[in-house]
């Protein structure tokens, strides 16, 4: 008989059995089984371990075997480009350096030129010197040049100085052996232009506040001031620009003039309007002024000159109704204003005082003669000559507004040895 308090664990006939600890396990990963069966690397891919370097210079060895491996790499690539390719490389590399050897020389041969004409034709800078044709080496071999610019700034010529002179040379014989040994060179053919500018002009000729602008084709006008006597005097002159001879330039100076002020005007010279004669303002003052007049018709050198008859002088010298009479037509206007006062004013230097004239400037201006005047403003000059043989003329003269430029020619020029 069993006790009513017996505790038994047999599950109850209707329901199976089952264990509480396996159904936890079962909710939860088993960390074990993971590492039973996680994926291990192939051992082909895995690198071997190696100790760490702690020795100095191991970046810089890491880095040398990086560019040995980008090297290989590229030599690599290089080498499977095709045999006409790789070729084509090769050439090209050589064609680069032939060109910096052709251009080497080019400039050598340059320098050499520039020198060598500074000396021969005494220059104060060496000329700019441009060689044409490429490649150069061959034209050196072939001892013949295609052509050659010659640019020089700044060269002599008598009183001035020539702005810039260009020259195109063609036709070129080498003398020489080759880049390095060139003795000299002869010229067959040459054209160029000169420039005389007008800047240079006023300043060489000495007349700093004197300017010349062109007018026309072969005229320049000068316009300025010019000291005289402690007076600064308006100078006007007009300048004719004309060939002479193969070489030169000459200048046909005219309508020369001095004004001084408003009083009266200079032109040097021996013809009846050159001279020193009143101006229209100074003739109508003299006319209207007394003191004036009566100083001027008391003067009978001047009364002749004027034509006025010696009876008709002296009623005018006694009777102001009279003097205004006479001074008052316009014929004696323009017969004062025709009066040269330095004829007939020398030996009269109070009367110059009385028309408000300086007698020292009337003297600084009789010594001022037209020869002395046309010498300070001339433009004329010589083109420089050619060493060696040959030949350069002029072609022709214009006057442009920086200057006046002349195109000239040459043939058979010889330069050095």
């Amino acid at each position: 008989m069993r006790s009513p308090h017996r505790i038994t664990t047999e599950p109850p006939p209707d329901k199976p059995y089952t264990n509480p600890y396996d159904e936890l396990a079962a909710l939860a990963p088993n960390p074990l089984e993971e590492f039973l069966h996680e994926d291990k690397p192939d051992a082909a891919d895995e690198a071997p371990w190696e100790p760490p370097n702690h020795r100095r210079g191991s970046r810089r060895r890491s880095r040398f075997r990086a560019r040995g491996r980008s090297r290989g790499r590229a030599r690599g690539r290089f080498a499977g480009l095709p045999l006409a390719a790789k070729a084509l490389v090769a050439l090209l590399v050589v064609a680069a350096f032939l060109a910096l050897g052709d251009r080497w020389a080019l400039l050598y041969a340059e320098h050499e030129a520039a020198e060598k004409l500074k000396e021969q034709m005494d220059l104060s800078a060496a000329p700019e010197v441009e060689i044409e044709g490429f490649p150069f080496l061959t034209q050196v071999l072939d001892k013949r040049l295609d052509q050659v610019k010659v640019t020089v700034p700044d060269v002599a010529a008598d009183r001035v100085s020539l702005a810039k002179v260009s020259a195109t040379a063609t036709d070129i014989t080498i003398q020489g052996d080759g880049p390095t040994s060139v003795k000299g060179a002869r010229i067959g053919a040459m054209e160029g232009e000169v420039l005389l500018s007008f800047e240079d002009l006023g300043r060489e000729l000495g007349a700093s506040q004197v300017t010349f602008t062109g007018k026309g084709r072969d005229q320049v006008l000068a316009r300025g001031t010019l000291p005289v006597a402690g007076h600064d005097l308006k100078v006007r002159a007009d300048a004719r620009i004309q060939r002479n001879g193969e070489r030169g330039i000459s200048t046909d100076i005219r309508r020369m003039s001095l004004q001084l002020g408003d009083l009266a005007t200079y032109r040097p010279g021996t013809r009846e309007k050159e001279g020193l004669h009143l101006s229209r303002s100074s003739a109508d003052r003299v006319a209207k002024e007394t003191a004036k007049a009566k100083a001027l018709l008391s003067v009978p050198a001047i009364v002749k000159r004027l034509g006025v008859p010696e009876s008709v002088v002296r009623e005018a010298l006694k009777s102001d109704a009279k003097l205004n009479d006479l001074t008052g037509s316009p014929r004696f206007v323009n017969d004062v204003m025709g009066l040269n006062l330095i004829d007939v004013a020398m030996g009269h230097p109070w009367l110059l005082k009385k028309l408000g004239l300086d007698p020292a400037l009337l003297k600084g201006l009789s010594q001022l003669t037209r020869p002395a005047l046309a010498d300070r403003l001339t433009l004329a000059f010589q083109l420089p000559k050619v060493p060696g043989e040959g030949t350069v003329s002029l072609r022709d003269v214009t006057v442009e507004k920086e200057g006046i430029r002349v195109r000239l020619t040459g043939v058979g020029l010889g330069f050095g040895s």
